[in-house]
């Protein structure tokens, strides 16, 4: 007889886990990138909605590349035995497999890589999920300001481990748009979904309602032609083993 498999990851720990929120507004000049107006706004609507899902949420604004590792890498380094998942959400610019520290550039790959089973060893058989407000290239799509860079090396960011999880904000190549007053049309949607159905969807449903609103829902509306009348649809890479339920 078959054991029987619930294909759900386990949520039955004293703390459902931590969410650290990564928001780089302001930049150093040498790296040519503007002020990301708005992005408070972002930052304040994730705190709320992931502390009411019961996570512990710790928000850094405005880090260097080595104040991003170094915090990622300590939290990695934390003891997670009693916590059911770990969520980390980043704000910035970025380009194709990179985000922007205040001072420069980093791979993706290098951040997600401090919570494989190697360094986090708490953390194994349990969701990782990274939330990632950034563009992926310099594409528009035809179908305000964005979250753009100038990088042109494209790096492969898949996560090569199981129970790992990025929801971008936007597909490979392409801008990702921010509202300066409102915040991203990404952040909008995915706390406006996860306020209405964080308790009742499982994760990957959350994710789909999410890419609907942003693609539906949403309209670049700008006075230079290039700019105008431009869409967006967030993307999901997932290595997820079981359904999740916050």
């Amino acid at each position: 007889m078959e054991p029987i498999v619930s294909y759900k990851y386990e949520t039955a720990y004293p703390s459902i886990g931590q969410c650290i929120i990564i928001n780089n507004k302001n930049f150093l000049q040498k790296t040519g990138m503007p002020s990301r107006k708005g992005t408070e706004k972002d930052g304040e609507n994730l705190k709320k909605t992931f502390e009411d899902l019961g996570y512990k949420v710790k928000v850094f604004n405005d880090q260097t590349c080595n104040q991003i590792e170094s915090c990622l890498l300590a939290v990695a380094q934390e003891d997670h035995s009693k916590e059911a998942s770990f969520v980390c959400v980043l704000l910035s610019h970025g380009d194709e497999g990179v985000l922007y520290g205040t001072d420069g550039c980093i791979t993706m790959k290098k951040l997600t890589s401090f919570f494989g089973a190697d360094y986090c060893t708490t953390l194994v058989g349990k969701p990782k999920m990274f939330f990632i407000q950034a563009c992926r290239g310099s594409g528009l799509d035809a179908g305000i300001e964005a979250d753009s860079a100038e990088e042109e090396t494209h790096y492969n960011d898949f996560p090569e481990e199981p129970d790992f999880l990025y929801a971008y904000s936007t597909v490979p190549g392409y801008y990702s748009w921010r509202n300066t007053s409102m915040g991203s049309w990404f952040v909008q949607s995915l706390c406006c979904v996860l306020g209405k159905y964080g308790k009742e969807l499982e994760l990957m449903k959350i994710l789909t309602r999410v890419n609907y609103k942003v693609a539906l829902g949403f309209e670049s509306c700008s006075g230079t032609p290039a700019l105008n009348a431009k869409k967006q649809i967030p993307s999901i890479a997932s290595t997820l083993t079981n359904e999740f339920y916050f």
